[in-house]
């Protein structure tokens, strides 16, 4: 394994458009952990989530000419996953539509797994991630990047088309939302 690259990632994202294919890698190992945290989240399906992922890298290497390496590297690929993860949303709306496959992730569908004695931690984190995924896409976006990363609300908002307070506000009522999702019983 090679040496981590210390440029910063506008300087990896310019190497990698002179042709050095090692500085694209590294970038991806900088963001591949931060980027599924959110694709996860977003989709709630860890197996898609990674495919996910592969396809945002993807988008991101194609579009790299269009990256402003004034702006945080980190925002503008969460953006691509992001606009990913919508599609992938739209594609399952249209499979479920005109195959009428069975939504497994309506409550009361789950598949119940025996429990253990310590699942309880378990049980909520995956009711949060649920919970997370059910978020209207207006305001899951601007939660999970806050959470994910050291975004300001400016940022974040530069990246969504949205004023600092707009973000301020749909976090809250995300967060308000979660909290009556977690707390209320099953």
């Amino acid at each position: 394994m090679s040496e981590p690259d210390e440029r910063s990632d506008a300087a990896l994202a310019a190497a990698a458009l002179a042709g050095e294919e090692s500085a694209f890698t590294q970038l991806m190992r900088r963001h591949k952990e931060g980027l599924y945290r959110l694709v996860r989240a977003y989709t709630g399906d860890p197996a898609e989530a990674l495919d996910l992922v592969q396809e945002s890298f993807v988008a991101a290497w194609r579009a790299l000419s269009r990256f402003d390496g004034r702006r945080p590297f980190g925002i503008w690929l969460k953006r691509i996953a992001i606009n990913k993860c919508r599609d992938w949303r739209r594609r399952r709306a249209v499979r479920r539509f005109f195959y009428r496959a069975e939504n497994i992730y309506r409550p009361g569908f789950e598949i119940e797994q025996p429990a253990a004695a310590d699942d309880d931690r378990e049980q909520l984190l995956a009711r949060l991630d649920h919970a997370i995924a059910a978020l209207p896409d207006a305001l899951k976006a601007p939660l999970l990047l806050s959470l994910t990363g050291d975004a300001s609300h400016r940022e974040i908002g530069d990246a969504l088309g949205l004023t600092p307070k707009a973000v301020e506000l749909r976090i809250h009522r995300a967060r308000r939302v979660l909290a009556k999702t977690i707390v209320a019983p099953d």
